[in-house]
């Protein structure tokens, strides 16, 4: 409710029965007759904005103090705690209908947490300024989450073993120091130091260790040599890496250290810390990699020519896959990394290795034509490039995907245990190095393409509003792909899970017809792929049911094959559908409902196995899906990070880096250091009504699509107050393109525009095989750790994933290059871009 008219709360409170009534106008009239007729007017059109319909249906789960559950009214489905069903039935009566009045209370109950904040925050007096510093620091560590790079941990050799004795040092100049051991393994050693004793790397030392004399005849006049690695500070402590000197070897004490470790390993601990941290690594992996909204392709270079060979799918970047897809279902992905655009990404410096492609199809006769424009294409024809963007951009086929290269090596597709091969009978099997046949099919990859989707609504709409004669539309035939030149063949492999899927799919495409469980919303469509229990659909029109929702299908073309069973109605349950809701996978209906169903596809299989072919995740080469999944979590694409459960509530957990993307590097290390990210500015919005990641956490769970906001940012670091150097600002809560520009004037003019989408994605389960190995090690020593571990891995709910845009968006702001790599480059002691962003706006 608007301030304003706060003070005639009691009013409207009164009148809203009334609302409806055909005496309603006398009544407000005697309500407000002490009023002005200004006051009277807005009152008036108040009550008339609360009484009207409301569609939106409401997700409490995580915003009450309260158990929320199922609630329908009149078909909606909404989650409410008590509380709210109570304001519900409750205003609905004053109502007579669900309006935004009903809507407004519920979301107002005295145990809403915004609600609750809001209260304190007003009881709260006038703090003092430390106690506003305070604050703000303690907000900031709130959201402070350690940062891994996927698939990057220590592997030991040896066991290390926890292990405190008093030892000596001594150096070449024979100068002694006393020490103390941390931990101790077959070649390695770590010690705890005075802070003001000095070693450099590679420094050959003696040890003697006093601490077991009374254990071991040890010789008094000559030590154990062991050189230097690093030293290292820890929360105030010095601490000494060693590692033994093997061309001096001691027999004797080697086998005594065996020995020692092997039988006091249960009594000290082995020290578990590089195996914690390994879990914790591959968790993250786990979960961003299989969500990421970016499609790797990996290209080879053979005979300086670039070629794409691979492109590694997952549940969500499979849309970019699905859309260069032709009537066939052939794989036209080539059209985008035609040789021209991979050998300008190859020539640019790594970090600046980024393209955008604007692209958009044309269906004539059934066939399928792409079209797609680089900005640096374009800006060759500027002729065309007002007509190709206001063109395409008024088209529902239209995308814009950026283009991103950088190198890789074969190397990176091993990715071994944390934990020694002696310590664990799985480790010497899961260590093994790639088989040959597949390595020889890596070798001559040399760089992934990332290719990510960041086509936004209101972008859309500000290409199509460009002014274009139709006169020049023919000559956009420069930017289509000719059908008769058929590009590179690229192979997709799948992110492959153990024990999710539990049949094979295959490949059969059959004309369907479509419906509810009650016959109604006919759609026609085509079958996909087919299983015993599954079947995937792509259907021609938008698909309005839900998940977990029964629907019919019907197979004409199938039910000439068969007497047998009548497929004309088979009954399968909703279990996923895409974003734009024409591919929806199936899964036959529990018991005897869905009987036919299994019985029909299991009998059709069996008899045409061999004329059926098998999806194709089921790989040629054993391996392959697993070494691309490899190198492309050590090439992360973007800024990304987990979000965990903490009861109903979800909070920032671990964030991954991308290696190019120094400018949100930056910005995610501003309040912390390169090991930690801070996120508050994401949550910002916190105490709104529609804060950004809980009403995309919300949005997720109820639609199971991920979710994708442009965010625009402007950063200034010479502004210490946190609210000030970082300043956000959704797109889709700007007004016009006219403000939009303004922020990026003003951020330009302070310091640096930053704009990222920013994309929410629900996590599946972990793939545990993954981690067994290393998890049974940690139990074997510390059953709490483990059980903790494990209570980390399944508390993982959500990713978020940061896509830089600001080159896209500046350039369609009409931003020149020159000014664009000038904020990219931006710096404390650079004033170009502030200097151009004041004459713009004079302009």
């Amino acid at each position: 409710m608007d301030k304003e008219l706060q003070q005639y709360t009691h009013i409207i409170d009164r009148l809203k029965p009334a609302i409806n009534a055909p005496d309603f106008n006398q009544r407000l009239s005697q309500a407000t007759q002490d009023l002005a007729p200004e006051k009277r007017f807005m009152i008036k059109m108040e009550l008339k904005r609360l009484a009207k319909p409301c569609m939106r249906s409401v997700d409490l789960r995580g915003q009450v103090d309260g158990d929320c559950h199922l609630f329908e009214y009149k078909g909606r489905k909404h989650y409410l705690d008590d509380v709210a069903i109570g304001v519900f039935k409750e205003q609905i009566k004053i109502f007579g209908h669900y309006s935004f009045g009903v809507y407004e209370a519920i979301m107002a109950t005295e145990n809403n947490f915004r609600i609750m904040r809001e209260k304190k925050a007003q009881n709260a007096a006038q703090p003092q300024k430390n106690a506003s510093s305070d604050s703000a620091k303690q907000l900031l560590a709130q959201y402070t989450i350690p940062v891994v790079n996927l698939l990057s941990y220590a592997h030991r050799g040896h066991e290390r073993m926890n292990f405190a004795i008093p030892v000596e040092i001594q150096d070449e100049k024979h100068h002694s120091y006393q020490a103390t051991s941390i931990d101790i393994s077959m070649e390695g050693l770590r010690l705890k130091i005075p802070k003001e004793t000095k070693f450099e790397p590679e420094q050959r030392l003696q040890i003697y260790f006093r601490g077991l004399e009374n254990e071991f005849a040890m010789d008094k006049r000559n030590g154990i040599a062991y050189n230097v690695i690093t030293t290292k500070v820890q929360k105030s402590n010095h601490y000494l890496i060693l590692k033994r000197e093997l061309s001096l070897p001691s027999p004797v004490f080697d086998s005594f250290l065996e020995k020692f470790i092997h039988g006091n390993k249960r009594r000290y601990k082995v020290n578990l810390a590089n195996t914690v941290e390994a879990i914790k690594n591959k968790t993250a992996e786990q979960y961003i990699s299989p969500c990421s909204p970016t499609l790797p392709v990996f290209i080879d270079k053979a005979e300086n020519k670039l070629v794409p060979k691979f492109a590694m799918i997952n549940s969500i970047n499979q849309e970019t896959l699905a859309y260069w897809q032709d009537e066939e279902n052939n794989i036209r992905l080539g059209y985008l990394l035609k040789p021209s655009r991979l050998q300008w990404l190859q020539e640019q410096p790594e970090a600046v290795a980024e393209m955008y492609v604007y692209s958009f199809t044309h269906i004539q006769n059934g066939a399928v034509y792409f079209y797609s424009a680089s900005s640096q294409e374009l800006d060759k024809k500027e002729v065309l490039k007002t007509v190709y963007l206001g063109f395409g951009a008024r088209k529902i086929s239209w995308r814009v995907f950026k283009l991103s290269m950088n190198s890789m090596s074969a190397e990176q597709a091993h990715v071994q245990l944390s934990i020694p091969e002696t310590a664990v009978s799985k480790a010497q099997r899961q260590n093994s190095v790639p088989s040959p046949r597949l390595m020889a099919k890596l070798k001559n990859l040399s760089y992934i393409v990332h290719i990510t989707d960041v086509t936004s609504e209101s972008a859309q709409q500000c290409y199509a509003r460009f002014k274009f004669s139709r006169n020049n539309l023919t000559h956009l035939r420069v930017f289509a792909h000719p059908r008769n030149r058929v590009p590179e063949i690229i192979q997709p492999y799948r992110y492959r899970f153990q024990e999710q899927r539990m049949e094979t799919r295959y490949l059969l495409r059959s004309p369907i017809k479509l419906t509810n469980y009650n016959d109604e919303m006919p759609l026609t469509g085509i079958s996909e792929d087919i299983s015993v229990s599954g079947l995937r659909l792509e259907v021609s029109d938008e698909f309005l049911g839900d998940i977990g929702s029964l629907v019919k299908v019907s197979f004409p073309k199938l039910q000439a094959l068969t007497t047998q069973h009548d497929v004309m109605g088979l009954i399968y349950e909703v279990i996923h559908i895409n974003e734009g809701r024409n591919l929806i996978h199936l899964r036959a209906a529990e018991g005897e409902t869905g009987k036919i169903a299994r019985e029909f596809f299991d009998n059709l299989i069996k008899q045409n196995k061999q004329n059926l072919k098998t999806y194709p995740e089921e790989e040629e080469i054993p391996g392959m899906g697993h070494a691309l999944r490899c190198i492309n979590a050590r090439n992360t694409p973007n800024c990304a990070f987990l979000l965990a459960k903490a009861g109903v509530r979800y909070i920032p957990d671990l964030a991954v880096f991308s290696d190019k993307d120094a400018i949100l590097n930056q910005l995610m290390c501003h309040y912390t250091d390169k090991k930690h990210a801070n996120v508050e500015y994401l949550f910002r919005d916190r105490n709104l009504d529609a804060p950004l990641i809980q009403q995309g956490l919300r949005t997720i769970k109820s639609e199971n699509r991920p979710v994708r906001q442009e965010l625009f940012i402007a950063y200034d670091p010479n502004r210490k107050d946190s609210r000030l150097a970082l300043i956000p600002h959704l797109s889709s809560r700007f007004s016009d393109d006219d403000k939009r520009k303004r922020f990026i004037l003003d951020a330009m003019e302070k310091g640096q525009f930053i704009a990222i989408q920013v994309v929410i994605t629900a996590t599946g389960k972990p793939d545990l095989d993954m981690l067994q190995a290393e998890l049974n090690y940690v139990s074997m020593y510390a059953m709490h750790i483990a059980k903790e571990l494990d209570e980390k891995i399944w508390g993982i709910g959500a990713s978020v994933h940061l896509v830089d845009t600001t080159s896209e968006v500046l350039s369609r702001f009409g931003f020149d290059r020159k000014t664009i790599m000038h904020n990219r480059m931006v710096d404390k002691s650079s004033t170009d871009v502030q200097a151009q962003a004041k004459q713009q706006k004079a302009d």
